[in-house]
This record gives C-alpha cells, sequence and structure tokens, in this order.
C-alpha cells in the first residue's frame, strides 16, 4: 500500500480536493464511488470535509466559497512547496496569476490558489500540520495529475520556471502531443501535460483516481447520477474513463492492471 507521512517534495503534485455547491451531496457519492470515509472538519475549517482511505488523508471536499458561487464545480490539484509565499512570487514573475496571497489555513499548512497563462488553476501547498495525501496510487486513491492545455510549449516554459520540472515528449507530436514531467535532478514522472489546442477546451489540470474495474467504476458512477464523458477506452497505461460527477466536476478513472500496448519511449 503506497503511503507517506512526510511532506512531499517541492513541485510534486501532494493534494487534490474539489469544490462543490452541496458538500453533503459530493460526501455521499464519493464514498460510495471510492469508499471513502468523509470526515467533518474542525468548526473553523469553513465547511470543509476530509477524506480518508485506511485511515490515511486520500482527498478534500470544501463548499465554494461565498463570492464564487456561480464558478463550476471542480477538482483542484495542489502541488507541494517549502515556503509557499516564494512560489507566489515565482508565479508572478512567470506570467501567472495567484488570485489571492498565501494564507494560513488553521495550523495544517500555508497556501494560495494560482493560474498558468494558458488558463490552467491550481493550488500550492506548504505542510504543516498537514503534509498532503497520505495515500496514493492504488485503488481509491489519487495516482496522476495531467494539465490539458490550448498553449503547450508556454505551459512547459511557465511550470520549468517555477517548479524547475523537466520533460519527456512520449506522443508522436501530430495526433497526441503530450509529455510527462520530473522534479529538479531527476527521478521518476510525477504528472503529465497534453497539447488540448485541438480540443477547443478551456485548461485545466485533471485528477486520476484510481480503480481496480474501470467498467464496473464508470457503471456505478452512472448509478450514482455522474455522466460519463469519455471511455472506457484501453491504453498503454490501464483502462480509463473520465466522468462528469452530479455536481459538475470532471475526473479521470483509471485500472493500471488492465494496460495493453507498450508504453511509449519518448525523447
Amino acid at each position: 500500500m503506497p503511503t507517506r507521512d512526510e511532506a512531499w517534495p517541492q513541485g510534486t503534485p501532494c493534494w487534490i480536493d474539489c469544490q462543490v455547491d452541496d458538500t453533503a451531496a459530493a460526501r455521499d457519492f464519493y464514498s460510495a464511488l471510492f469508499g471513502w470515509t468523509v470526515e467533518d472538519g474542525p468548526a473553523d475549517a469553513g465547511g470543509y470535509l476530509m477524506a480518508t482511505l485506511e485511515g490515511r488523508p486520500a482527498a478534500g471536499i470544501g463548499p465554494k466559497p461565498d463570492n464564487m458561487r456561480m464558478m463550476p464545480s471542480t477538482w483542484t490539484t495542489y502541488f507541494a512547496a517549502e515556503r509557499a509565499d516564494e512560489i507566489a512570487e515565482k508565479v508572478s514573475k512567470a506570467g501567472g496569476q495567484v488570485f489571492m496571497p498565501p494564507f494560513d489555513v488553521l495550523d495544517v499548512g500555508r497556501m494560495f490558489i494560482g493560474a498558468d497563462p494558458t488558463g490552467g488553476v491550481f493550488g500550492v501547498w506548504e505542510a504543516k500540520a498537514h503534509t498532503g495525501a497520505g495515500i496514493f496510487n492504488q485503488p481509491g486513491a489519487y495516482c496522476w495529475n495531467e494539465l490539458h492545455t490550448g498553449g503547450y510549449e508556454q505551459a512547459h516554459d511557465f511550470y520549468h520556471a517555477v517548479f524547475g520540472w523537466t520533460y519527456t515528449e512520449i506522443g508522436d507530436g501530430e495526433s497526441f502531443t503530450y509529455s510527462t514531467f520530473k522534479l529538479p535532478g531527476g527521478g521518476e514522472e510525477v504528472g503529465g501535460m497534453m497539447d488540448a489546442s485541438a480540443l477547443s477546451t478551456p485548461t485545466y489540470w485533471l485528477t486520476w483516481i484510481q480503480v481496480d474495474d474501470t467498467d464496473g467504476a464508470l457503471a456505478k458512477a452512472t448509478d450514482l447520477g455522474a455522466s460519463v464523458i469519455m471511455g472506457p477506452d484501453d491504453s498503454p497505461f490501464g483502462r480509463m474513463g473520465i466522468l462528469q460527477a452530479p455536481q459538475g466536476e470532471v475526473f479521470g478513472i483509471i485500472d493500471p492492471a488492465k494496460a495493453v500496448g507498450e508504453v511509449p519511449t519518448g525523447s
């Protein structure tokens, strides 16, 4: 069972949460779909709920801010930072936006929400009492995060300037342009980036959650009120699908055990 008890290295996708209109309905949906135990936060947490899996933090569910009730429900990917304030400065210098200055979240961490120049919204988390996801890469936990962007090269430059990511192209450069990224110093890939310019869709970060039966999970999600946007489809990375939850937030599911074909080697 892949678990972690300490803060994640800077630039790593370290946490996911969704912002919805009805947190109680989201609790019911995700608990039924992924087997999460969703617990209420403290009274001063603003209605934020913590989802756990095997007793470890897996994801968050929060209400939309009062002044943003008209925004779509969405999943947000958070990147680890040693010092959130320094990353916020880098975001601004690299041409991104910081929607609000970094702020403390009780005693659990310090954070801000920003966007890259192509429109991809993300969070940055400086760990204190809450170090981020304590479980990952197993059914019911997040396993991958990728940017779908209409400004592929611009996004490459931005995230390299902010987090020092380096990229490996694994697409064919024609019908499918995709790269994985690593932290400075190398190591394993920690996320991906896709050129979505041909799709005419807004730029967004897509969260993937692992399952052990993609077809069954898609059917169950549909029974719970979700809509299937894509899939099920086979790939070298696993059998996958993309869902829109009943309140509108989009996320992917994948069963890596059902991989078909060879993984691209990249360049």
